[in-house]
């Protein structure tokens, strides 16, 4: 490994004016300190990994996120003569806020609200100032609040309407179950009456909103409470204002107050469908049987519902991250107040529902029920308006070349978190009603219930075409490979020593790995197919039901054989891969529960769906960033002021990201030290793409004119990092690659095995990573104070600085 420079000051010179003596001896200068703080990707790594020793000891931190080096430097500081050639490797995990407890696998039944926030963060690169800004933040805000209301009516509908109204309401239904003996009418209980039973069975729906916002204040609480970094962030007067990322402003990781005001809004929203659902059916009984005093009472009910309903609309409407500054207040006695008047509202609700009303009967579906063609209609709308904002950003955006899709990313996500939903809400639906009404099929003729929703099954009937197209897309890419790898394999041999022996095999496995880990670079061609497919047959389905109110099957009874065929076909299909769907998912959650490898996989995908604060939805997984990243700006901000060190932040993958935006939230002082370097990193190739407004070109360029230094490491085989594509403004590419992967064609002298085809991983073993580091800690050596006196801990534990 090469050094890094020192520089030694002169000695000093006398100041007596005597004769002239040979000058007293001089205390050589105590060398500068460097540190190498390591930050892991994406499925984490142990600390003994990382810094390949086996006795580790933990420096700052808990148990989820931690600060670790080898015993052996952990006094480092007191010693740094010994380390006049190399820095202290110092390493951040933080694998444990994704993936480290087992119950963090049951967030996977959150996958549509995480995609809906994601979708907020997906905005084209357009002015802070631009109109567009405002509307496009409200349209996703409520979409994700949309999503919600749907989650609650899809427990609404197996708790009140399949299980309270119809089955316990059908004699030939409720024959055999004796869970639900005491609601059956023939026995004449007292929860035998359809009020009282539906009254009953909203303990469900209420169970399931209760356990969401316990979640989310729970991981409120702990995510999004994190203390701020010790000196506000800053940046030069020299940078463009166009290069100012938000990711830079003080407030960008301490929303705290926003997603109070969120989780009581949909909280509200959950309670509000729940009432709505008690009050349709029961004023709709009150009218038939002409209970004036009754129905004026529940008349009085939907007006309050509709007060609140209101406020919870208008809590959304003005509900804006505050990024500029920190938002620690505390919301309003109002806006806390909303969810327990609607629990309230609901109580009376349950009450007005449970009232005698000996000649109601239940019969067909529940009333109200159509209201999930109102939601999937109102969800189109907003994602084909987000659209249209979307396209006016797009235009003002000053770098649109690399940008996803045109800046249709986020609407496109949308729609998908949109179809996600509609897929778990549909398949435990369907699962359900098929479980309960035993053999036969529900909404058929001959089934004793009329099962789900009509428009549940024409959404189930179109998803086998949707997966046709998926699997079209994935043949098509699958001869991409094969395609590329043809063209690759041509110029593989010239990467290496021309005196080794040719090799076939050896040259495709190369090519092949080069050419899959393009595929990544297609990605948004998958992602449009899938969402303009999605918007298309979800148009159909909510036509079709409304249309003919019959489900696909019997809706073309007196259409041609096939025809029929194929819809009745379609419909049986879709039912099985929604339910399917269901099952997978809760089967990943429980084996992630019980297993760590599992458990680790899963955390894979939740590093990058949960890097995002959760400025939509209230309810997604919670941010792990925002833990992470005041983290690394603590400890960055911290050594250097006490050390007077050089520090290298290397980020590998996914902590390449969380390096970056820690770097963005340092003060300038504290950024003049510190050289990032990253490997493996996607903060051009996805982030940049996906996320332009945040990791454009402008924003990326602006990170690197306020550091000393910034070098980037990547490969052809790696399929998740990529290039940054920047230059230096004196010449100097920030960009080292690609790096030859393998480093070994074939077998050798030196190396007489074949070497591993490394990928996204092991980018330590390339010669290239230690000469890089040694250049940044050089460049970092000179203009820094020299070494301050007194003791300097590892910990750093200063107070917040006085500059």
């Amino acid at each position: 490994m090469e050094t890094a420079a020192t520089t030694t000051p002169p000695p000093a010179r006398s100041t007596d004016p005597g004769p002239a003596t040979d000058p007293p001896p001089t205390t050589a200068p105590q060398p500068q300190l460097a540190l190498e703080l390591l930050v892991h990707g994406v499925g984490g790594t142990t600390p003994q990994e990382m810094l390949g020793d086996p006795r580790v000891q933990r420096i700052t931190g808990d148990d989820t996120a931690a600060c670790y080096r080898r015993t052996d430097d952990v006094d480092a500081e007191q010693r740094p003569e010994d380390y006049r050639n190399q820095p202290v490797r110092e390493a951040y995990c933080w694998s444990n806020l994704t993936s480290g407890n087992g119950a963090r696998a049951l967030w996977l039944i959150l996958l549509p609200f995480m995609v809906a926030n994601l979708a907020h963060w997906m905005r084209p690169a357009a002015p802070p100032d631009h109109r567009g800004q405002r509307v496009y933040d409200l349209l996703v805000r409520l979409l994700a609040l949309s999503l919600t209301i749907l989650l609650a009516a899809a427990a609404c509908e197996v708790a009140l309407d399949l299980t309270a109204w119809q089955c316990a309401g059908t004699p030939v239904c409720a024959t055999g179950k004796s869970w639900l003996g005491f609601l059956d009418p023939a026995d004449g209980g007292w929860w035998s009456t359809p009020g009282r039973r539906l009254v009953l069975a909203s303990v469900l729906p209420l169970a399931v909103i209760g356990c969401l916002c316990w979640l989310s204040h729970r991981t409120w609480s702990a995510y999004e409470s994190a203390s701020p970094p010790p000196r506000r962030p800053g940046a030069s007067r020299g940078t463009p204002a166009h290069e100012r990322t938000a990711l830079g402003l003080d407030g960008f990781w301490y929303g705290r107050r926003l997603v109070a005001r969120l989780r009581a809004a949909h909280t509200t929203a959950g309670l509000l469908t729940v009432t709505a659902a008690l009050l349709v059916a029961s004023l709709r009984a009150d009218r038939r049987a002409g209970a004036t005093t009754l129905t004026a009472v529940g008349q009085t009910l939907t007006v309050l519902a509709v007060l609140l309903a209101a406020a919870t609309l208008a809590i959304v409407w003005r509900t804006a991250r505050s990024e500029a500054a920190r938002d620690e207040e505390s919301d309003r006695p109002a806006v806390r107040a909303l969810p327990y008047a609607a629990l309230a509202v609901l109580a009376l609700t349950a009450g007005y529902a449970a009232w005698a009303r000996p000649e109601a009967r239940s019969h067909g579906p529940l009333p109200g029920v159509a209201a999930f063609g109102g939601i999937a209609v109102f969800q189109g709308a907003l994602v084909l308006a987000l659209a249209v904002t979307a396209w006016f950003l797009q235009r003002a955006a000053r770098d649109e070349t690399r940008t996803a899709l045109r800046g249709m990313g986020g609407p496109a996500v949308a729609l998908l978190s949109c179809a996600v939903a509609g897929v778990l809400s549909g398949g435990v639906a369907q699962r359900f009603a098929d479980w309960i009404d035993g053999p036969a099929t529900p909404g058929q003729d001959h089934a004793p219930i009329a099962g789900p929703p009509v428009l549940l099954s024409w959404q189930a009937s179109v998803l086998p075409a949707l997966l046709a197209v998926v699997a079209a897309v994935a043949v098509l890419a699958g001869i991409r490979v094969l395609v590329v790898r043809k063209q690759v394999g041509k110029n593989v041999p010239g990467l290496y020593d021309p005196r080794e022996r040719p090799d076939v095999l050896r040259t495709e496995r190369i090519a092949g790995t080069i050419a899959r880990a393009g595929l990544t670079d297609a990605a948004p061609v998958l992602v449009a197919a899938i969402a303009a497919v999605t918007l298309v047959l979800g148009a159909g389905a909510v036509a079709g039901a409304w249309v003919t109110d019959r489900a696909p099957g019997r809706a073309t009874e007196g259409a041609p054989p096939f025809v029929h065929a194929v819809a009745g076909t379609a419909e049986s299909l879709g039912s099985w891969l929604m339910g399917a769907g269901v099952i997978l998912l809760l089967t990943m959650g429980r084996r992630a529960y019980r297993d760590h490898s599992a458990r680790r996989t899963i955390g894979i995908l939740w590093d990058v769906g949960t890097f995002w604060p959760r400025a939509a939805h209230p309810f997604a997984p919670p941010c792990y960033a925002e833990r992470a990243v005041p983290d690394l700006t603590w400890r960055m901000a911290t050594w250097t002021e006490r050390c007077d060190g050089r520090l290298v932040i290397s980020g590998h993958s996914q902590g390449s990201v969380l390096a970056a935006a820690a770097v963005w939230q340092l003060d300038l002082a504290t950024r003049s030290r510190v050289a990032l370097l990253t490997y493996g990193s996607p903060l051009e190739r996805l982030y940049g793409r996906w996320f332009p407004a945040y990791f454009g070109p402008p924003a990326l360029t602006g990170l690197h004119r306020e550091m000393d230094d910034w070098r980037n490491l990547w490969r052809f085989t790696d399929p998740i990092g990529g290039p940054i594509l920047l230059t230096c403004e004196d010449g100097r590419a920030i960009d080292e690659g690609p790096l030859r992967d393998p480093l070994t064609f074939g077998r050798t002298l030196q190396n007489p095995l074949p070497a591993q085809i490394l990928g996204h991983g092991d980018y330590q073993a390339d010669p290239v990573f230690d000469t890089v580091r040694a250049e940044l800690l050089a460049r970092l050596g000179p203009g820094i104070p020299g070494q301050r006196t007194g003791d300097c801990d590892p910990q750093g534990s200063s107070g917040r600085s006085s500059a």
